[in-house]
């Protein structure tokens, strides 16, 4: 009997199931027309329920497919560039060129917790180089084209600011906003952000990017050369002395104003 109820099992498990949208019960289909669930909403049939389940996968597939959509032909991106130099306000419009490339300008927003090796430093690391923080939020605009990638734009960033790591430390995010969520993704290598740029329209609200450092699971440490994990470590040793120092700051505050109180109360010391 065990034995037969195994194969059976493992027969409708192997098979396609249907499952009510109620109860969440699943049965094999070719009991279904044999059982009758209290769960399901009067006046609707299941054919009626898995036709509206399948109108859903339509329009979710179609969302998807316009989003991944990159190609544009030149005359509709003729009429989204003239659109976004119409609703721009700040003069960074875009130019669509003879050969069907347009460039135009981004603005990036640094989110960089950790500090940057910069070229042309005095400091204690390899010669000319030096570790410090760059300014967390601040926002810089390049002019790149639609031909640049997400890893162009990285090493474009930082070119500007003679930063000497490895671009593989770094990743770019598209921040987007819809109605009161705000929605943060990780860019693709290949990915153009100027196209999602000219998609999204001006509006900063609606699409912006942001710089920030790679995950600590997404991190390619084969990239990176012996000097730079040295001053990897360097910097982690940093933090952890002045994460330390602010520790033993803040118990020394605890205690002065412990002593204060007992010897308020004319406890002893």
């Amino acid at each position: 009997m065990g034995a037969a109820a195994f194969k059976l099992s493992d027969k409708i498990s192997q098979q396609v199931k249907r499952r009510s949208s109620g109860c969440k019960y699943t049965c094999h289909p070719g009991c279904h027309d044999k059982v009758s669930l209290d769960c399901q909403p009067a006046g609707l049939s299941t054919l009626n329920q898995d036709h509206l389940n399948n109108n859903h996968a339509s329009l979710t597939d179609v969302e998807k497919e316009r989003e991944l959509r990159t190609h544009l032909s030149r005359e509709e991106i003729q009429v989204k560039v003239d659109t976004y130099n119409a609703s721009t306000t700040d003069h960074l419009k875009m130019t669509l060129n003879p050969s069907g490339v347009y460039t135009g300008f981004i603005k990036v927003q640094l989110e960089l917790r950790r500090p940057v090796t910069v070229r042309g430093g005095q400091g204690a690391g390899p010669v000319g180089e030096e570790a410090f923080y760059l300014p967390r939020g601040a926002t810089n605009t390049l002019h790149i084209s639609s031909n640049n990638t997400v890893q162009q734009v990285i090493q474009a960033l930082l070119n500007k600011f003679t930063v000497a790591d490895h671009p593989a430390k770094y990743a770019l995010y598209k921040r987007c906003k819809r109605e009161d969520q705000v929605y943060v993704c990780k860019l693709a290598e290949g990915e153009q952000p100027l196209f999602l740029r000219l998609v999204a329209g001006p509006n900063t609200d609606t699409l912006s990017f942001v710089l920030r450092e790679q995950q600590t699971g997404e991190v390619m440490w084969d990239a990176f050369s012996i000097p730079e994990l040295r001053n990897f470590l360097r910097i982690l040793q940093k933090e952890e002395e002045e994460q330390m120092s602010v520790v033993k700051r803040r118990y020394d505050s605890y205690r002065q104003r412990l002593q204060e109180a007992l010897t308020a109360v004319g406890g002893p010391a």
